[in-house]
């Protein structure tokens, strides 16, 4: 799902951008991700629901040739993982860095991040923040049950971090309307 400014509006807030962005656009974003979260509140989600969130998310990547791997976990017991083609060992270790800082924080990876942008530094410039274990870069996403809460994790690493987060966000909002529609509750 890729966002676009509206024309005429400030553009979408660039986490990897190193040039000064405004307060505004960074708002925005932290809006935008927060609805995200609000909006994608599933039923229930269970081992052969990770089977099938992972498998569209590798048929998103597939068709557009995207070099990520892609992670569902319930905390430390992995649900589904692979790793396609062009995506290195070091997209693992992102993969696993991600997914503690949504695991910990019950948000994705990327709303974490710029949260740590508020009134300008980032996360990572505070000594209580171990960046070995933790990564507040996009591309984590937890995936709550209504009733339950945070239940398991979804994480795709391999491109920009807030390219990584759309990818799950859209695997998300499409598997989410195939079920309600299965269902017969669309």
């Amino acid at each position: 799902m890729v966002h676009h400014a509206i024309p005429g509006s400030e553009p979408e807030f660039d986490p990897d951008s190193h040039d000064e962005q405004p307060e505004a656009a960074l708002h925005s974003l932290i809006e935008r991700l927060e609805n995200e979260v609000s909006a994608l509140h599933l039923n229930s989600f269970n081992q052969a629901d990770a089977l099938a969130l992972g498998l569209l998310l590798v048929e998103l990547a597939t068709k557009r040739n995207l070099p990520v791997a892609i992670d569902i976990r319930r905390n430390e017991h992995v649900l589904f993982h692979v790793s396609l083609p062009g995506a290195t060992p070091d997209n693992e270790l992102w993969v696993q860095r991600k997914s503690r800082t949504t695991e910990r924080y019950a948000e994705p990876s990327l709303l974490v991040g710029l949260k740590g942008r508020l009134g300008g530094g980032r996360l990572e410039d505070n000594g209580w923040f171990d960046e070995a274990r933790y990564a507040s870069h996009g591309g984590a996403f937890p995936i709550f049950v209504e009733g339950t809460g945070h239940v398991a994790t979804a994480t795709v690493s391999g491109l920009p971090q807030k390219a990584d987060h759309d990818l799950v966000v859209e695997a998300l909002t499409t598997w989410r309307q195939s079920i309600t529609v299965d269902s017969g509750l669309a």
